[in-house]
C-alpha cells in the first residue's frame, strides 16, 4: 500500500491547501520585509520619539515624557506655568479638517457631472477624456501648485480679466487665504475623484435607468433612486482618497497659504524645523495617521456591507 493511501481525502486536500499557502508566504515576504522596513520601521521611530523628551536644539533626550502628546492639545503658560488649551493647534487642526471636508465636497461637485460625461462618450472619445484629465499627474505638485499661484495672485489672470471687464476697481487679495488653499487643493485632487466615479458608471447599466423613466420617474428621481446608490462605491472611493491627502497636505498650503494660513502638515514641518520639538512633531504624525485610519477603516466596513448586500 503506497503512502498517500493512507491519507483520506480531506486531509490530502488540506496538505495540500497549507502548502498552497506556504508557497504564498515565501512568495511574498520579500515584499512584507520592504513594506516593514520602509514604511512601519519609521512609524516605530516616531512613535518611540513621540514618548520621549524634546533637546534643546531639536532632537530628543531619551527619558520618559508624555509632553509631546500633552502638547497637541495643552501648553504651558510661559509665566505661571498653568496649562491652557492649545488654541493655534487646535485652529489648525480645525483648518485642515474642513478644508479637506470643503475640497471633497468640490470635488464630488464638479467630478461627479465630468465622469457622467466621460462615461457617457462614445469609445473613442472616452479614452481621449480619460487622458485629458490623467495630464495633470505628468506635472511635479508643485509646479501645478505655482501655476495656481499665477492664477490668484493680485497681478494674476483672474484679477486681470475684472479689472479688464470693469467688474472690480481694485485686486481681490486671494493668495494667502483659506480660498486659496482650497481652490489649489480642489484642482489638484479633483483627477482623484473623477477616476474611482468614473469607474463606477462606466460599470452602471444604463437599462434600469431607462426603466426609472418608464415609470415616470422624474430625472432627479431617477438620480437619487438608481443612480447614485449604484455609484455610491465609486464615490466613497474617490472622497477617501480626496480627504486622506488633503488632511496632510503640506506643499499646496505652503505655497498659497502663506506662513500664517497652516494645516496639519505644516504643523508637523514646523515641529521638526523651527520649533525644535520633534516629540511634539511625532505626536502630530501618529494623529494625523490614526485619523487616516480611521477613514480607511470606515471605508472598509462600508465597501464590505455593500458588497455583502449585493
Amino acid at each position: 500500500m503506497s503512502q498517500h493511501s493512507a491519507y483520506r481525502p480531506g486531509e490530502l486536500e488540506a496538505e495540500a491547501r497549507a502548502a498552497d499557502i506556504r508557497s504564498r508566504w515565501l512568495l511574498s515576504l520579500p515584499a512584507v520585509v520592504i513594506i516593514t522596513c520602509a514604511a512601519a520601521g519609521p512609524l516605530l521611530v516616531m512613535l518611540v520619539y513621540s514618548f520621549l523628551t524634546p533637546g534643546e536644539f531639536g532632537n530628543v533626550v531619551w527619558e520618559f515624557s508624555l509632553d509631546g502628546w500633552s502638547g497637541t492639545l495643552v501648553q504651558r503658560d510661559i509665566f505661571d506655568d498653568t496649562l491652557m488649551w492649545a488654541d493655534a493647534h487646535l485652529s489648525i487642526f480645525w483648518r485642515s479638517f474642513s478644508l479637506s471636508v470643503i475640497t471633497t465636497i468640490l470635488t464630488l461637485i464638479f467630478g461627479v457631472p465630468t465622469a457622467w460625461f466621460i462615461a457617457t462618450q462614445p469609445p473613442g472619445k472616452r479614452e481621449l477624456w480619460l487622458f485629458l484629465i490623467t495630464v495633470p499627474f505628468w506635472t511635479n505638485l508643485l509646479v501645478r501648485t505655482i501655476a495656481i499661484q499665477e492664477l490668484i495672485r493680485n497681478e494674476g489672470v483672474i484679477n486681470l480679466v475684472l479689472l479688464k471687464l470693469g467688474v472690480i476697481s481694485q485686486p481681490i487679495q486671494m493668495m494667502f487665504t483659506d480660498f486659496a488653499i482650497g481652490f489649489g487643493m480642489t484642482y489638484v485632487y479633483l483627477p482623484l475623484m473623477v477616476l474611482p466615479v468614473y469607474a463606477a458608471v462606466d460599470k452602471l447599466d444604463f437599462r434600469l435607468v431607462e426603466a426609472a423613466h418608464d415609470l415616470y420617474a422624474s430625472r432627479w428621481t431617477a438620480f437619487r433612486r438608481v443612480i447614485l446608490p449604484l455609484i455610491k462605491p465609486g464615490i466613497i472611493a474617490g472622497s477617501i482618497l480626496v480627504f486622506i491627502p488633503s488632511l496632510g497636505a503640506y506643499v499646496t498650503p505652503r505655497v498659497l497659504g502663506g506662513g500664517k494660513n497652516l494645516m496639519f502638515g505644516n504643523l508637523i514641518e514646523l515641529q521638526f524645523g523651527a520649533g525644535r520639538n520633534w516629540p511634539l512633531g511625532a505626536a502630530l504624525s501618529i494623529m494625523l495617521m490614526t485619523a487616516v485610519m480611521v477613514a480607511l477603516i470606515y471605508y472598509v466596513r462600508v465597501t464590505s456591507r455593500e458588497r455583502a448586500d449585493g
